[in-house]
C-alpha cells in the first residue's frame, strides 16, 4: 500500500498569497477534483487542457496505472452530440473518470469530517463500504455495489489519499492555482459577481432561498454563527471572499472550503437540495438512493406570502419580481417558466446541451426595458452546416411579456436614482460656493 496523505495536515504550507484564493487544500482540492470530474464525464476535458492550459496527463499517467486491469465500465463518457447526450467508451478516459472520483470522494469525507456544522456526515460513505460483501449502507440499509474494484482505498482509512493520488492532486492544483487566465476570470467573477443582486426593483439569485417546510427561513451554521434568508447569503458571500481577499491563513482556508460548501450543501442556496447523490449514481442500482429532494422553497414560492416575504427581507416591496434559475424548466412537458402569477420568472431553459433533451429548448433570454419584462425562449442550435445547407438558424419565441401600464423612464431606474442623488449633491457645491461656505480651488 502506498503512503497516505491527509491534505488537512498539510493546509499550513499553503501560506504563500499567490494561492490564497484556493482556500485549503481539502476544500480546494475537493473542488478541482470535482471540476475534473465533470470535465472528463461530459467529455470537456479540452476546456481545461486547450482553454486553461492545465496538464492532464499526471492524471491520465496515474489511471493508467492504477486501473490497469479495470475496465470502469461505470465511468462511461457521456458525450453530447447533434442528437443529444450519448453514452461513449474511451478507456482512458473511463479510467481518469474513475480515479478522479475517487480522489473527489476522499477529500469531501476529509472536509466534512473538519465540519460537523455542515450537517452532513452522512454523505460520507466510503467507510460505510463493506467491502468483503461489496455492500455500502445508506441511511442504515445495505446495498449490493454495482462496482467494487478499489485498488487505492486501505479499508482502515479510506478518506486518505495514496501517495500517488496525493502528487497527482498536488501537481493539477498547483497548475490551476499558476494558471493566470484562471486567476483573471475568477477576479472578474468576484469583482461583478454576487450571490445575489437587487436591481430595479427586481430579486436576481441562483437556485434558492432556503426555507423550512412551514416557510420560515431556514438557518444554517457559518463560522460558529447561525444565519438565514438575507444574512445567509451574505455571510457565505463575505466567506468565498475570503478565499481569495483575505491575508489571514484561517479565513483564507475557511473560505476555500465554503466554496466547496456552496457547491453542495444542504442548506446552500446554490444548490437547493437535501444531498447530491453522485456516489449513489456511480455505485448503486436503487434508483431510490438517487433521491435529490428539493429544498421547500420550489413547492412554496408558488405562493404570493412566501414570494411576497423574500422581496420584503431583501429590502424590496411587493410589487417586484423574483428572477432565478438553476432547475430547468421542462417546457416541453408544459412546465411554465412563470410562477406565483408572474411574480417568479425561472430563466434556466437549459443552455447546457446535456439538458435540451429534457427541456425541449436551448435556454432563455430576459429582456427589461422600458416597455417591461419580455422572456424569450431558443430553439437549440445544432450546426453552422444545417443553417448553410438547410436555413435552420437559431428560433427564438416570446413565452412571456410583462408589459408597464407607463413606460419606464431612467429617472425610475437603479441608475436614475443615482444621477439624480448626483445632481442635487452638485446643486449643493454651487450653492456653498455662490454663500461662501467653500472657496475655489487652485
Amino acid at each position: 500500500m502506498d503512503k497516505l496523505c491527509d491534505y488537512h495536515s498539510l493546509d499550513i504550507q499553503w501560506g504563500n498569497h499567490d494561492v490564497l484564493w484556493m482556500g485549503s487544500a481539502a476544500g480546494n482540492t475537493a473542488c478541482i477534483a470535482n471540476i475534473i470530474r465533470l470535465s472528463v464525464r461530459y467529455g470537456n476535458l479540452d476546456v481545461l487542457e486547450d482553454g486553461y492550459g492545465i496538464n492532464m496527463l499526471p492524471l491520465a499517467t496515474f489511471a493508467m496505472s492504477a486501473y490497469e486491469s479495470d475496465k470502469c465500465e461505470r465511468f462511461g463518457i457521456k458525450r453530447v452530440t447533434r442528437r443529444g447526450t450519448d453514452l461513449a467508451d474511451n478507456d482512458l478516459e473511463m479510467k481518469m473518470h474513475k480515479a478522479v472520483a475517487v480522489i473527489q470522494f476522499k477529500l469531501e469525507g476529509q472536509l466534512l469530517a473538519k465540519y460537523p456544522e455542515f450537517n452532513m456526515e452522512h454523505r460520507r460513505l466510503l467507510h460505510r463500504i463493506d467491502f468483503k460483501k461489496g455492500t455500502v449502507n445508506i441511511d442504515g440499509k445495505d446495498y449490493p455495489m454495482l462496482d467494487t474494484h478499489f485498488p487505492t482505498i486501505d479499508p482502515k482509512d479510506p478518506y486518505k489519499l495514496s501517495e500517488k493520488e496525493y502528487e497527482v492532486m498536488e501537481k493539477l492544483r498547483t497548475a490551476f492555482i499558476r494558471c493566470q487566465k484562471l486567476q483573471k476570470h475568477v477576479r472578474l467573477l468576484l469583482k461583478k459577481g454576487s450571490l445575489y443582486k437587487v436591481y430595479n426593483g427586481n430579486l436576481l439569485f441562483h437556485g434558492c432561498v432556503p426555507l423550512n417546510d412551514d416557510g420560515s427561513f431556514r438557518s444554517a451554521v457559518v463560522n460558529g454563527k447561525e444565519y438565514s434568508g438575507k444574512a445567509l447569503y451574505d455571510a457565505l458571500e463575505a466567506e468565498a471572499r475570503r478565499a481569495l481577499m483575505s491575508l489571514d491563513l484561517k479565513e483564507n482556508i475557511r473560505g476555500g472550503d465554503i466554496l466547496w460548501y456552496l457547491w453542495n450543501g444542504n442548506t446552500s442556496p446554490l444548490f437547493g437540495r437535501d444531498k447530491m447523490t453522485t456516489f449513489e449514481r456511480y455505485f448503486v442500482e436503487d434508483k431510490e438512493t438517487h433521491r435529490e429532494t428539493k429544498n421547500a422553497y420550489y413547492t412554496l414560492i408558488n405562493n404570493s406570502k412566501t414570494a411576497d416575504k423574500i422581496l420584503v427581507e431583501f429590502g424590496l416591496d411587493k410589487n417586484g419580481h423574483i428572477i432565478n434559475g438553476h432547475v430547468p424548466v421542462h417546457q416541453c412537458e408544459g412546465e411554465s417558466p412563470l410562477k406565483c402569477g408572474g411574480k417568479v420568472i425561472m430563466i434556466d431553459g437549459g443552455f447546457s446541451k446535456a439538458y435540451q433533451g429534457v427541456t425541449g429548448i436551448a435556454g432563455y433570454t430576459l429582456t427589461y426595458n422600458s416597455y417591461g419584462l419580455t422572456l424569450t425562449a431558443h430553439e437549440p442550435f445544432n450546426c453552422a452546416e444545417d443553417v448553410i445547407y438547410f436555413g435552420k438558424d437559431i428560433v427564438s419565441n416570446q413565452v412571456a411579456v410583462r408589459h408597464s401600464f407607463n413606460r419606464i423612464l431612467v429617472g425610475d431606474t437603479d441608475n436614475g436614482k443615482r444621477i439624480k442623488e448626483n445632481i442635487e449633491d452638485l446643486k449643493r457645491l454651487i450653492e456653498a460656493y455662490r454663500r461662501g461656505v467653500i472657496g475655489e480651488k487652485n
